[in-house]
């Protein structure tokens, strides 16, 4: 058992980068296979929103099922901040915000921005709302 955190261990950091390498190609390859239309990075929202959700499923589902320790921490550092971290990306749309903003596309940049923030909250509410409903079956006596 290595006693230092999991951000200083050498496996976590393999797990996050392994998982970003993963989630950033995914991204990578939606984007290029489905660009922005008129200035509108759709498939980025989309990957901004599924991602929201996934990650509120994950993270409610793991919580659900223990402490975040063995295959719960790996699962989370891969799935959650490697995958899901690679793969959406704020930046982007901060980038995709600033340059329909700077084209003079004030509802077009404003819209965006708040349309992602927005849906990528709703995201990951029913994200977790959906993980809640779905309890791990207890083994054991039962009361």
């Amino acid at each position: 058992m290595d006693p230092r955190p999991p951000h200083r261990q050498w496996r976590s950091l393999g797990l996050v980068a392994l998982g970003g390498a993963v989630g950033t190609g995914v991204r990578a390859a939606l984007a290029s296979a489905l660009p922005a239309v008129d200035g509108v990075s759709w498939t980025i929202l989309g990957i901004n929103v599924v991602g929201a959700f996934c990650l509120g499923l994950l993270l409610e589902a793991l919580a659900h099922r223990g402490p975040d320790v063995g295959r719960r921490r790996a699962a989370r550092l891969f799935v959650g901040t490697g995958v899901l971290g690679g793969s959406t990306t704020y930046s982007t749309l901060a980038d995709d915000t600033a340059k329909l903003l700077d084209a003079a596309r004030w509802g077009a940049g404003t819209g965006y921005a708040l349309l992602s923030v927005l849906l990528g909250l709703a995201a990951v509410a029913a994200g977790t709302w959906v993980a809640g409903r779905v309890r791990p079956r207890r083994t054991g006596a039962s009361s």
